[in-house]
């Protein structure tokens, strides 16, 4: 398999130019059910398994799991500043070097997938509760040197949940797990 689709199985990211109510309770319903997509999907697998990169020189399964629970920590702060202050900047973070942390690289998954079913459940009920005013509040992130309105932010999610889940469900199905 060609190494762009091992690292993009879906395709990048594109930021929709329109967003529709119903894609926003699309992505909102994909944020909501993906901690138990996820746990379907890692929760049989042993250690070695687990310790499995996705692709040559990628993550493992593990440390998959346990980025999605980092990032998506992130981006439930994120849309708390983002709906509390006015265009704050966000504090950005190397996910790869926290993906090289003992907590990512050898834990065993179940804290992270603990994190994710509360983050997205507290998450889901705040996106879920916001005006069409709430979906315009901005935060800017200082690497990419740009605002981030939160109905992009729920599409970018929605895309990130199921971006690293076919990662997952990619190389079970290579593996015939």
């Amino acid at each position: 398999m060609e190494l762009e689709k091992l690292k993009y199985p879906i395709g990048k990211f594109e930021p929709p130019q329109n967003i529709s109510k119903q894609d926003l309770t699309n992505w909102i319903h994909e944020l909501e059910i993906l901690p138990e997509k996820l746990t379907q999907e890692v929760q049989h697998l042993s250690d070695e398994q687990l310790d499995t990169p996705y692709r040559s020189e990628g993550w493992t399964i593990r440390q998959v799991v346990h980025h999605l629970a980092d990032s998506h920590m992130n981006v439930h702060i994120r849309t708390k500043l983002a709906l509390t202050e006015e265009k704050p900047i966000v504090k950005p973070y190397f996910e790869t070097l926290w993906a090289e942390l003992a907590d990512s690289k050898n834990h065993p998954i179940e804290p992270s997938l603990k994190i994710l079913e509360g983050v997205h459940r507290r998450l889901s009920a705040l996106l879920k509760s916001l005006s069409e005013e709430g979906l315009k509040r901005t935060f800017i992130h200082p690497e990419h040197g740009k605002e981030f309105p939160l109905r992009e932010v729920i599409a970018m999610y929605a895309w990130h949940g199921n971006h690293h889940l076919a990662h997952i469900t990619t190389l079970k199905k290579h593996k015939g797990w």
